[in-house]
C-alpha cells in the first residue's frame, strides 16, 4: 500500500505524503514511493508542475528512526527534486523536522500557514543535518542557520520565510498557492525547465562536491553511540544522557 496519494488538476499533479500516523517520517517505503511518483510526473507530458503537500498536522518528521531510508536513497531523493524538468512546490500546513525540512530545501517554491512549525532537531539525538544540508545551505540565511542549527530551536512560519527556508507564508496556505500555481499554469514546459535550470545549477553542483562525503557522515553519525542514546531517549520521551 502505498503513503504517497497522487491527485491530477489542470496542469498541476499534486503528491500527498499520507502515512499520518507515522507524522508522515522519512521511511525506506515513502521515499521509494515519493521518488516513484516523481519519475512518473517528470515523464508526463500533462504535467506542468507538482505541488507536495501532506495529510495530517506533520509535513514530516524527518528521518523514521524505526524503517529509516539508507542516506544515498535520501540524496537521490533530494536530487531528483532539484533535477526535476517541473517546478515542484512545497504546501506546509503542519509541522515540519529535521529530514522534513531538506524536502522544502529541494523545492522550487513552499508555502506554509500560520500553523506551521520547523525545527532543526538532529543535535538532539547526537547527529548533524548532513544530507540535508546539500539544499539548504545553498538557499537559506547562513546566521539563521547557524543558530538554528546548531539550537535544535522551533521557529514559525513567518521566521522561516525570513531566512528562506518556505517562499511565502500567509494565513491560509491555499490562500497564497493560489497565484504562485496560476503563474506556473500560465508558463511554458519549456520556459519552466530552463529557467528552473539555471536556479538549480548551483545547488546541484553542491550535490556533485558534497554528497558522497555528507553521505558518509550521516551513517557513521546514525550509528555512533551518541546517536543510539539520543534516539533511544527520543523513543521512551525522556532527556538524552547529556542534557544539562
Amino acid at each position: 500500500m502505498t503513503v504517497v496519494r497522487r491527485s491530477y488538476e489542470r496542469g498541476i499533479a499534486t503528491l500527498t505524503l499520507d502515512a499520518p500516523e507515522r507524522r508522515n517520517a522519512l521511511s525506506a517505503q515513502l521515499v521509494g514511493d515519493l521518488a516513484d511518483a516523481l519519475t512518473e510526473c517528470g515523464k508526463d507530458g500533462d504535467v506542468r508542475a507538482v505541488v507536495l503537500t501532506h495529510t495530517g498536522n506533520t509535513f514530516s518528521a524527518g528521518a523514521d528512526l524505526r524503517d529509516p531510508p539508507p542516506p544515498d536513497a535520501l540524496v537521490a531523493l533530494l536530487r531528483q527534486i532539484v533535477e526535476l524538468p517541473k517546478p515542484v512546490v512545497a504546501r506546509v500546513t503542519g509541522h515540519v523536522r529535521a529530514g522534513g525540512l531538506g524536502l522544502l530545501g529541494a523545492c522550487d517554491i513552499a508555502v506554509a500557514s500560520q500553523e506551521a512549525t520547523f525545527a532543526f532537531t538532529e543535535v538532539r539525538i547526537g547527529v548533524a543535518p548532513a544530507v540535508i544540508s546539500l539544499p539548504l545551505l545553498p538557499r537559506l540565511d547562513p546566521r539563521a542557520l547557524a543558530r538554528y542549527y546548531l539550537t535544535g530551536e522551533r521557529f514559525d512560519a513567518a521566521e522561516a520565510a525570513r531566512i528562506g527556508l518556505v517562499t511565502v507564508a500567509g494565513e491560509d496556505a491555499d490562500d497564497v498557492l493560489a497565484p504562485v500555481l496560476d503563474g506556473l499554469r500560465r508558463s511554458s514546459p519549456q520556459g519552466l525547465a530552463e529557467t528552473k535550470r539555471l536556479l538549480t545549477a548551483k545547488v546541484l553542483d553542491i550535490f556533485d562536491r558534497d554528497a558522497a562525503d555528507l553521505s558518509a557522515l550521516s551513517a557513521r553519525l546514525f550509528s555512533s553511540a551518541q546517536a543510539r542514546e539520543g534516539m533511544t531517549a527520543f523513543l521512551e520521551r525522556r532527556d538524552a544522557s547529556w542534557v544539562r
